[in-house]
C-alpha cells in the first residue's frame, strides 16, 4: 500500500517527484534492495533517463561500498579507490599499521601506502588536535601570528565567546534607487515563516521567549522603509543612515552590519554592550540578498563575524540534525545531534542537484550567524500587513573617513533592461522559430497580449544564434530577456515554453514555476521530464490555437496538450 507522496513499503514511487528533488531523496536511503526497488518502478513507470542514471548511481556507491569487507582485507586484491573507502572506516592504528605493512610485503604501491598513513595520522591526530585547538583558542590572533604587523584582531570577538547566547533570524534589506527591492520582501515573509515554526516547534529560545525577524537597513533616508519591513513581517528593523551611504560602499557597509550584530562588543575584549531590545550575542540566522551587492556584503560580514555562508540558496528551513563528522562531534565514530540548525538549500550542476548546506559548531568554536544568501525569485512576496507593528532601533557608529577613500564621482545610468521576475505570465521561445524567426516572436507577443500581466522571454539559443530578426521584433530577443542560468530566474504562476529542448541551463530559470506548458515536434524533448503539460506538435500551429482560445475566453491548457501528458 502507498503512503504519503506514493512512498511504499520498499522505498517510494519516483514519479511522484520532479527530477531535482530526487537527489536529496535518494541520499536518505542507505538500504541496497530498497533503491532497486525505485529503480524498478522508475523503468516500468516513466523510464526517465536521468532518473535512471542518478539511481543506477545511487545504488552503484552503495555496491562498490560493500564488496569490501574491512574484517579481512585483501589489499592486493582492491584498487586503490576501493582501500581509500575501506580505510576511512577504520579507527583501529594497530589494524591500519597492519595493513600498511601488508602493503609494504606485497603490491608495494606508493598511493595506497600513502591513503593509509594518512589515515593513521588523522586518527592518531585528533586527540592531539584537539588539545592544540584548546590552547590555540586561549591564545590572541598576536600571540598566534608574532610575524604579523596587523593581525585580524576583529576575528577575536567570535572566538572569544564561549557558550554565546543566539537569537533572532536578521533580514538585510537591500534598497536601489531608493526603493526596497523584491528580494528583501520576498526573504522577510520567509524569515517570518521560519521563526513562526521555529517558536512552535522551540517553544522560542533557550529561556522560552519568542524569537524575532530583525530587518536591517543601511543607506541614506532609509527609514522611511521602516513600517514596510515591518509590514512584510519583521518585528524590529535596525537602522543606520548617513549621507555618505548614498551608494553602497563595501567597507563603510560591512563595518556598520558587523558592528549591529556584535552590538558595540570590542572584538576580543568583551560581549556586546545590553541593549533595551535585544539580550543575546549575535544573531542566531542572517539573510542577505544574493544581488551583485549582497554577495558582497555577505561574504565579508561573515568573515568579519568569522562564521560561514551558504551563498546562491533557493530553498530554507530549520530543524535538528544528527551529525558523526568527527571535526563537528569531537569523537571519530560517534554521532551527535545539533539543535535549531539552518539548513540552507542551493542548486548544483546547473540545477539538477540541490545541496544543503549547514553551518554547525566545532568543540571549541562556534560558528554564529548561520548565513545564507538568497537568490532573487526563491520565495513568494508576502501580502502587506499595514496592521502589523514593530519597533525602530537607530544604530549609532562612528564611520571612519577611510573607509570613504574611493568615491563615485560621476556615473551614466544604463537602461535597467526587462525585469521578468514579477510577471504572473511568461511566454518563452526557442530555437523552434527557426523556420520563420520573426513570426514566432509576433506569436508569443500576440499570446502575452491575452494575459493581464504577462510578457515575452527567449532562450539562450536565441540569444547566441544567427537568426534574423525584422526590426519592430528585435528588442524582444536581446540578453535582458533571456531566461535560464545564465539569464534571469524567474518564478511566473504559468511559463510557457515553445521550441524549447530543455536544457538543464534552461531549467535554472524556470523550475519555480507554479504551470509549465511546454510545445515541441520532439517527443523526446528533455523539456517533457519536467514540464507540466507536454504538447508534441509545431509552434506555429499550436500557438495560434491558443491565441485564438483566448481571444475566445476558452483557453484550455490541458485541452491544448491534444493528448500530451501532464506530469
Amino acid at each position: 500500500m502507498a503512503g504519503e507522496n506514493g512512498d511504499t513499503p520498499n522505498g517510494f514511487d519516483p514519479g511522484d517527484y520532479e527530477i531535482a528533488d530526487l537527489g536529496p531523496k535518494l541520499k536518505d536511503i542507505e538500504d541496497l534492495e530498497e533503491l532497486r526497488g525505485v529503480l524498478d518502478r522508475e523503468e516500468r513507470g516513466q523510464n526517465r533517463p536521468q532518473v535512471v542514471t542518478l539511481i543506477e548511481s545511487r545504488i552503484e556507491k552503495y555496491e562498490d561500498e560493500g564488496e569490501v569487507d574491512t574484517d579481512e582485507l585483501d589489499l592486493a586484491e582492491l584498487s586503490t579507490a576501493d582501500v581509500g573507502n575501506a580505510v576511512m572506516k577504520l579507527d583501529s592504528v594497530e589494524r591500519l599499521e597492519s595493513l600498511l605493512e601488508q602493503e609494504e610485503n606485497g603490491e608495494d604501491r606508493d598511493s595506497v601506502k600513502r591513503l593509509i598513513q594518512n589515515r593513521i595520522d588523522s586518527v592518531q591526530g585528533s586527540d592531539e588536535d584537539e588539545e592544540a585547538d584548546e590552547a590555540e583558542e586561549a591564545q590572541t590572533p598576536e600571540e598566534r601570528h608574532p610575524d604579523l604587523s596587523h593581525p585580524t584582531a576583529d576575528k577575536r570577538h567570535v572566538r572569544a565567546l564561549q557558550d554565546g547566547a543566539y537569537g533572532d533570524t536578521w533580514v538585510y534589506c537591500e534598497t536601489q534607487a531608493g526603493e526596497l527591492i523584491d528580494v528583501s520582501k520576498e526573504m522577510l515573509g520567509k524569515a517570518r515563516q521560519l521563526m513562526d515554526d521555529y517558536n512552535e516547534t522551540y517553544g522560542g529560545n533557550e529561556d522560552g521567549e519568542e524569537e524575532k525577524v530583525v530587518a536591517v537597513l543601511v543607506g541614506d533616508d532609509v527609514e522611511k522603509h521602516a513600517q514596510g519591513c515591518i509590514g512584510f513581517g519583521a518585528d524590529v528593523v535596525v537602522v543606520h543612515e548617513d549621507e555618505r551611504l548614498e551608494r553602497f560602499s563595501h567597507k563603510a557597509y560591512t563595518e556598520i552590519v558587523a558592528d549591529m550584530a556584535r552590538w558595540g562588543g570590542d572584538p576580543g575584549e568583551g560581549n556586546p554592550d545590553e541593549a533595551d531590545w535585544r539580550d543575546y550575542d549575535e544573531p542566531r540566522y542572517v539573510l542577505f540578498p544574493a544581488t551583485n551587492n549582497g554577495r558582497d556584503l555577505s561574504a565579508q560580514v561573515q568573515a568579519e563575524l568569522d562564521s560561514g555562508l551558504a551563498s546562491d540558496c533557493s530553498g530554507l528551513y530549520i530543524e535538528n540534525s544528527v551529525i558523526s563528522n568527527p571535526v563537528k562531534t569531537g569523537e571519530p565514530g560517534s554521532k551527535k545531534e545539533f539543535e535549531r540548525i539552518l539548513h540552507m538549500k542551493r542548486p548544483d550542476f546547473s540545477g539538477f542537484e540541490y545541496s544543503t548546506i549547514l553551518c554547525i559548531d566545532n568543540p571549541n568554536r562556534e560558528f554564529h550567524p548561520q548565513g545564507a544568501s538568497v537568490i532573487p525569485g526563491s520565495f513568494e512576496v508576502p501580502e502587506y500587513d499595514d496592521s502589523r507593528e514593530g519597533e525602530v532601533v537607530r544604530h549609532e557608529f562612528d564611520l571612519d573617513d577611510d573607509w570613504f577613500r574611493v568615491r563615485v564621482t560621476e556615473y551614466d545610468q544604463l537602461d535597467e533592461g526587462v525585469d521578468l521576475t514579477g510577471r504572473e505570465v511568461v511566454v518563452a521561445v526557442g530555437r523552434g522559430i527557426g523556420d520563420d524567426p520573426t513570426r514566432g516572436i509576433e506569436l508569443a507577443l500576440e499570446l502575452a497580449e491575452g494575459f493581464d500581466d504577462a510578457d515575452v522571454g527567449v532562450s539562450r539559443g536565441i540569444v547566441t544564434g544567427s537568426y534574423q530578426f525584422d526590426g519592430h521584433v528585435e528588442q524582444y530577443t536581446q540578453e535582458d530577456r533571456q531566461i535560464g542560468e545564465t539569464g534571469q530566474v524567474i518564478a511566473p504562476k504559468l511559463y510557457i515554453a515553445a521550441g524549447i529542448s530543455g536544457a538543464v541551463q534552461h531549467k535554472v530559470g524556470c523550475d519555480e514555476a507554479e504551470t509549465i506548458v511546454a510545445i515541441n515536434t520532439d517527443p523526446e524533448a528533455r523539456i517533457r521530464d519536467w514540464s507540466d503539460y507536454f504538447v508534441e506538435g509545431d509552434l506555429f500551429e499550436v500557438l495560434p490555437r491558443l491565441v485564438d482560445a483566448m481571444e475566445a475566453g476558452e483557453l484550455d491548457l490541458k485541452a491544448a496538450a491534444d493528448g500530451g501528458e501532464r506530469r
